[in-house]
């Protein structure tokens, strides 16, 4: 009740709140799932890559056994140690089987008879020897015979850093060892990213075993990568292949299956050995990790929750917003009804008092039960009218002007005399409007009896002014009626105005019975009480209204 919009908004909050903590409880699950699954298909591509690549150098190092016991490698005993090597998917991504042996300087015109005399086409060694090698490692043969192999025969492949610093390695090791990321020769003006897997093979000298040539084999990096995925699906994930730091201290990118941007993608790496040189795998998602089914109905199930809440709540509220109001108008009827007992018991207890004073002047001062009854009749009858006057102005203050009418009204439109009325605008309480209203009623039955409304011609006039803010001042004046007896006995309406009238008023009655007409004047304070508790509330209910 005391916050009846926070309340509702509050709730709404809450809820809202938990439906979110909810849903980051969600989404952090469904993060370590998906981390997890990310994490496993890595680990199976970054085996399989291995897996090629170790069928790959189990060949190799195979050739390499059997070459090492040859005096010489003729074309026809490398072609049918290939054929019968029966290549099978294990091998697949790789371009073949090359040899390349080790040419002297002395030796290069040797070897390009060898290549004229054994290739299809018309070859010979390249790039030109310059001397800043020890000896050349040249291709000599490579299978399969086809036109896309044929471009590489007589290429000097330790004339080129990347690969010479692997044959090194290689030979150093005697392990099958993979080059950096580099074009194979056979790409002619494609730059697609390769490698090479060198063997060496040795054969015995007088020092010990020297390098005869490596047997090698290349390798197109995509359809490398194509061959790894087959024996294990990426899915709906993206992989790509990097060559980390390599000589020239660069990432190269060696294959990739996704065209987009997967920077700023969850992505899981593995360093991958590939013939004794590590690579960077990385195995990224290729779609934005939006939000998941189930925090989805979670949200919008909280949010509708939280409204359906919100609302109710708002109802509540108002409900007992509305039943406090009205809790609060039953006390305030139940106060109003009070005061106007209270008003209503003090009204007519100062009407009874009035009442049983004017009986009581009344049989005092008649002859007979007509005259009493008459006399009694007339002033209650003033009582009645200045009465109807109060309960139309709801007991409020009430004009001068209508009292005084109220009382000459059966008088005022009668052609043989005249009424004049004139003043302002006065408001007057209660009590002084009844003491006027009695005053008046006295005065004009007076006047239509022995006075100026007694015969055609005659004249009352009625003015009233302000003598104060606080004092209003009337004055009764008659003329043109008979003359004014100075000798009569004093009657109950003289006593009526200069006792209870006075009494009432606070103020002293001037009343003059001169020849030429009645003068009475009347001092009646206008008093500003406070507003009676109805007419206060209503006053507040009109203002609120406009």
């Amino acid at each position: 009740m005391r916050y009846p919009r926070g309340m509702p908004l509050g709730i709404f909050l809450l809820i809202s709140a938990i439906t979110i903590l909810s849903i980051f409880a969600i989404e952090r699950g469904e993060y370590e799932r998906q981390a997890a699954q990310l994490n496993a298909r890595a680990t199976a591509i970054a085996s399989a890559l291995e897996r090629r690549a170790n069928a790959s150098s189990a060949y190799l190092r195979a050739g390499a056994a059997l070459l090492s016991t040859m005096d010489d490698v003729p074309a026809d005993d490398f072609r049918r140690f290939v054929s019968e090597l029966r290549l099978d998917a294990d091998y697949r991504g790789a371009e073949g089987i090359g040899w390349a042996m080790v040419v002297r300087p002395s030796e290069i015109a040797e070897f390009e008879a060898l290549l004229a005399e054994e290739a299809v086409v018309e070859t010979q060694f390249y790039p030109v020897f310059t001397g800043n090698q020890p000896f050349a490692v040249p291709v000599t043969y490579l299978q399969p015979d086809t036109e896309r192999n044929r471009r590489a025969l007589g290429y000097d492949m330790y004339s080129d850093p990347v690969r010479r610093a692997a044959m090194v390695e290689a030979e150093r090791t005697s392990r099958p060892t993979a080059t950096d990321a580099i074009v194979l020769q056979q790409e002619g003006e494609s730059e697609a990213p390769g490698f090479l897997i060198y063997m060496p093979v040795f054969e015995p000298g007088a020092g010990g075993r020297t390098l005869k040539g490596f047997i090698y084999s290349p390798f197109n990096a995509e359809d490398f990568l194509q061959s790894a995925l087959e024996l294990e699906d990426a899915g709906s994930y993206g992989v790509s292949l990097y060559d980390d730091e390599n000589e020239g201290g660069e990432n190269t990118l060696l294959a990739a299956t996704f065209d987009g941007d997967l920077d700023n993608r969850e992505t899981a790496t593995r360093t991958v050995t590939i013939a004794n040189n590590p690579w960077r795998l990385a195995v990224s998602t290729r779609e934005d990790l939006g939000l998941s089914g189930l925090s989805m109905a979670t949200l919008i199930f909280g949010l509708l929750v939280a409204s359906l809440l919100m609302l109710l709540v708002r109802m509540l509220t108002q409900q007992a917003q509305e039943d406090e109001s009205a809790l609060a108008w039953f006390e305030e009827q139940a106060s109003i009804r009070n005061s106007l007992t209270r008003e209503l018991n003090h009204r007519v207890k100062n009407t009874l008092a009035n009442v049983l004073s004017i009986i009581a002047l009344t049989r005092r001062r008649a002859t007979d039960v007509d005259e009493f009854a008459t006399g009694l009749d007339g002033r209650i009858r003033a009582l009645s009218a200045t009465h109807d006057l109060l309960t139309q102005s709801d007991w409020g203050s009430t004009p001068v002007k209508a009292v005084i009418d109220a009382e000459l009204l059966p008088y005022a439109h009668n052609d043989d005399h005249s009424v004049e009325m004139v003043g302002p605008d006065v408001e007057l309480a209660p009590n002084d409007a009844l003491s006027l209203g009695l005053a008046v009623h006295e005065l004009a039955t007076n006047a239509a009896k022995y006075g100026a409304l007694s015969k055609p011609g005659g004249k009352v006039s009625v003015q009233w002014r302000l003598v104060s803010e606080d004092l209003v001042r009337v004055e009764w004046l008659e003329r043109g009626g008979p003359p004014v007896k100075q000798e009569r006995s004093r009657g109950f309406g003289m006593d009526l105005i200069e006792r209870i009238v006075a009494h009432e008023l606070r103020h002293p009655v001037e009343l003059d019975f001169d020849p030429e007409g009645v003068r009475c004047v009347l001092l009646i304070p206008v008093r500003r009480p406070s507003e009676f508790m109805i007419r206060a509330a209503k006053a507040e209910q009109k203002a609120d209204d406009s």
